[in-house]
């Protein structure tokens, strides 16, 4: 017999950036949209009761409190690659299965990488600042920049997207250095520590999956290691760079330049980042692509099909 919306499992969505979901969900599931609750007692004592799947960016932080109280719950799908905000092994230990976007977004962050890269390093922001701004005369000119032919780029963390970094970086013919904490089998040399890395660094990219032991890894001192040439990227999180000091020793000069496309707070306020020199910032688009956000969305509906089904998660995040 089919379904009455009765019927329908109840999906709760848990952000508001992911409303454009909501229409892809309401055919097959009874839609919450935790944004419209103020009253988060009130949602958990009534429709929250009911709930059995969060539809999820894993960056944002769930309450365990609040996940404890919802009985039905069995799945969190993360939409992002990322779910550093779920924590996974509570939730197993209560019997949720988390899953994510492993993977899809990885070619998409790594051109994101470059790019910023590329503005930084040879000044391409500056140059169109200046040349708008009326700077470009034949009496002012830009000075000239390094190329990236011969120079050192490390890689913090070499998942999906730092191997993808490294790819395009090498196609520049840089020499190419990695670190994490684990090793792996790779075709470019492991740094016998972080801070062996970003002294030999020329270019540090930041790719590592942030999780609770790795908060603010890329502090003062692996900054001022980077030193006053030198150029700092995140497209990791925004908990892996202690942000405050990362500002401070671009406004002193102990750290050449930086190029961010993720924050320790997200929107981040622009008045934060006011007379701080050297900078390229983008809002966290690089993983978000006409091309893979599709990709996402679909993987996280057969993720929900799957739970509902019974059958094996496509993409369950790793133990």
């Amino acid at each position: 017999m089919p379904q009455t919306p009765v019927d329908k499992p109840h999906v709760l969505l848990s952000h508001e950036m992911l409303m454009p979901l909501q229409p892809l969900l309401e055919g097959a599931y009874t839609v919450h949209r935790l944004w419209d609750h103020a009253d988060r007692m009130a949602f958990l004592e009534g429709p929250g009761r009911q709930v059995r799947a969060i539809v999820h960016a894993g960056e944002f932080a769930l309450s365990r409190d609040m996940l404890s109280e919802m009985p039905r719950l069995g799945l969190i799908a993360c939409v992002s690659v990322g779910y550093d905000g779920v924590d996974v092994p509570w939730c197993k230990a209560h019997g949720i299965a988390v899953t994510h976007s492993t993977g899809l977004n990885a070619a998409d962050v790594a051109d994101h990488a470059v790019g910023l890269v590329l503005a930084a390093w040879r000044g391409i922001v500056e140059g169109d600042q200046r040349l708008r701004s009326g700077h470009w005369t034949h009496a002012e000119r830009m000075a000239p920049r390094h190329g990236l032919r011969g120079r050192k780029a490390g890689i913090v963390g070499l998942g999906h997207i730092g191997e993808a970094v490294a790819r395009r970086l090498a196609a520049f013919e840089m020499k190419i250095a990695w670190w994490g904490p684990r090793p792996k089998d790779s075709d470019y040399r492991r740094a016998e520590s972080l801070m062996a890395l970003a002294r030999d660094s020329d270019v540090l990219v930041v790719c590592a999956r942030p999780d609770a032991s790795n908060r603010h890894m890329i502090d003062k001192a692996v900054i001022e290691a980077v030193g006053p040439q030198g150029l700092i990227v995140n497209v990791g999180r925004g908990s892996l760079i202690d942000e405050d000091a990362l500002i401070a020793a671009l406004k002193a000069g102990t750290l050449g330049m930086a190029a961010l496309d993720v924050y320790e707070q997200e929107p981040t306020p622009p008045a934060r980042w006011a007379g701080v020199p050297h900078t390229v910032l983008t809002p966290h688009t690089a993983g978000a692509t006409l091309d893979s956000i599709p990709a996402m969305v679909n993987l996280t509906l057969e993720n929900l099909r799957r739970y509902f089904h019974g059958e094996p998660l496509a993409s369950p995040v790793a133990a």
